[in-house]
């Protein structure tokens, strides 16, 4: 289904909100309202606009359903049946989704904006994990917006070295640019929502903390949030200049395409199933124009020291990767990375990592699974807390232990719990609730500490700020939420991985 405009004045105007490109009528469904695929640029990026910057909306006095998901962004035929949200795409994408409670209360909410994950490759903002009805419905003091941006080669793709390619300076970093613009827009029209567009916090989770950690060095979004809350992912997750065109180059061989003018006739679809030939190798482009060249050093100068960061990761993160790849898809990746990333590093540091995966006991792939833990989650998320102590700014860090792998606490957040233990791990409430409380905490106030009288235990939790001299993380453990020294985890290798962030290792 579509959303249409409305013309005969027929629609509930209690639950319809005016905003500067349209009134939007929203569902109400016990006590949560929801508006579905409400467009934030003016014109959507296809045709002539493939590869652009996103359009800014513009006023509009017409009245709009907000009933149906708009389509989700081109991804690669693995994703495309996982649910009906992911089988409706198209380059026409750029919508977002708000929840808010059916309450009367007037006074002005803070706001969570999510950014999903998915390698920058597939996954979408309707996805019906991230729908928020129950999390609105337990956590009704807040409104929840989940904002889409273009995937894989159609928002990270780097053109300039072409023939003509001057015409597309942007298309290495459009999907942060989509972000941003989706983030301007909630600033401009959320307060209609009954939302505070001055408490607006932003999260997300893998390539979706990837984003969220990036976006605060972009010029001129810090008018647009104030808090930060990346779930396993990190400026790390990115690539630079060469890399990106090395991408390109094969996508122009997969594709037969000698020009520019050449990829602007391919299909949607096509571009979308080839790009399986780079999986996993698009990000965001450390380009110097819109994201810098050492986004770390960037933290540690302090860039991002106004703001308030929530950062974690979780343990043994790449056993979820490993479940799916198993030993022969895993040796493909190390090769991979070993040919392109490692086989490129100084002596010194190569001789680190062979050191490292010598030393981990286990059968299989566990020591390039542990290996990969450090280089994309465990290590770089300790490197942001680094960062923004010397810069002089707020941290808070997490290590969830509560089940390994990565992406398995979404379901808490977004209060989906698995209810059945023959489908997996079946989560304790009390935890649940908890976490979820401490994520809210946080963007009302910058703080994730929960004092007794609002612990869903009745117990304090003290969540303390990072500093590198104590480095003390909150451990979130299912049965024993509690602050601790990460020298007593060891969530990092300090002596042989903790060096490597700086060359951005994804």
């Amino acid at each position: 289904m579509q959303n249409r405009r409305i013309t005969d004045g027929n629609y509930d105007k209690s639950i319809a909100v005016k905003c500067v490109n349209g009134t939007f009528v929203g569902s109400r469904t016990d006590g949560v309202i929801v508006y579905r695929g409400i467009p934030f640029v003016s014109r959507q990026p296809v045709g002539e606009l493939r590869w652009k910057a996103p359009e800014e909306y513009v006023r509009d006095d017409g009245v709009y359903e907000a009933y149906y998901n708009g389509k989700s962004p081109c991804q690669h035929k693995e994703f495309s049946d996982v649910e009906e949200t992911l089988i409706n795409q198209g380059e026409d994408c750029l919508y977002l989704n708000v929840w808010k409670a059916a309450d009367a209360s007037s006074e002005k909410k803070p706001v969570m904006v999510w950014i999903h994950g998915g390698a920058f490759e597939f996954d979408a903002a309707a996805f019906s994990l991230f729908d928020c009805d129950n999390f609105i419905r337990e956590n009704p003091d807040v409104i929840v917006v989940t904002v889409a941006y273009r995937l894989g080669v159609f928002g990270y793709f780097h053109l300039s070295h072409l023939q003509g390619g001057e015409a597309f300076p942007d298309a290495q970093n459009l999907g942060p640019l989509d972000q941003l613009m989706g983030l301007k827009w909630v600033h401009e029209n959320i307060a209609a929502f009954g939302g505070d567009p001055d408490n607006v916090t932003i999260y997300g989770e893998s390539a979706g903390a990837g984003s969220v950690s990036t976006l605060p060095l972009l010029k001129g979004s810090h008018a647009y949030f104030k808090r930060i809350i990346a779930q396993s992912g990190s400026p790390t997750l990115t690539r630079s200049a060469e890399e990106a065109i090395e991408c390109t180059n094969t996508m122009m061989d997969v594709l037969g395409c000698k020009t520019i003018e050449d990829l602007l006739k391919v299909d949607a679809r096509k571009l979308a199933d080839e790009s399986e030939a780079v999986r996993l190798r698009i990000a965001p482009e450390r380009d110097g124009i819109h994201l810098p060249l050492d986004p770390y050093q960037a933290y540690a100068d302090g860039a991002v020291k106004d703001l308030d960061l929530l950062v974690g990761c979780n343990l043994r993160e790449f056993d979820w990767f490993y479940a799916v790849l198993g030993d022969e898809g895993m040796k493909i990746l190390y090769d991979d990375r070993k040919a392109r990333k490692f086989d490129r590093l100084p002596e010194k540091e190569r001789d680190l990592i062979e050191n490292f995966l010598k030393n981990v006991k286990g059968e299989g792939s566990e020591a390039e699974c542990r290996l990969f833990d450090q280089l994309w989650f465990n290590a770089p998320v300790m490197r942001m807390g680094e960062s923004q102590a010397k810069a002089g700014g707020r941290a808070f860090i997490y290590y969830f232990t509560a089940e390994p792998g990565h992406g398995v606490e979404l379901e808490i957040v977004f209060h989906h719990q698995n209810k059945d233990a023959s489908l997996g791990k079946v989560f304790d409430d009390t935890f649940a609730k908890t976490m979820r409380k401490m994520w809210v905490q946080f963007a009302k106030t910058g703080n994730p500490s929960l004092s007794a009288d609002i612990s869903p235990d009745g117990k304090e939790k003290a969540w303390p700020l990072y500093d590198s001299e104590n480095r003390r993380v909150m451990v979130l453990d299912e049965f024993d939420i509690h602050p601790e020294k990460e020298a007593d985890r060891k969530i990092v290798d300090w002596d042989r991985t903790y060096g490597l962030t700086k060359y951005y290792l994804f």
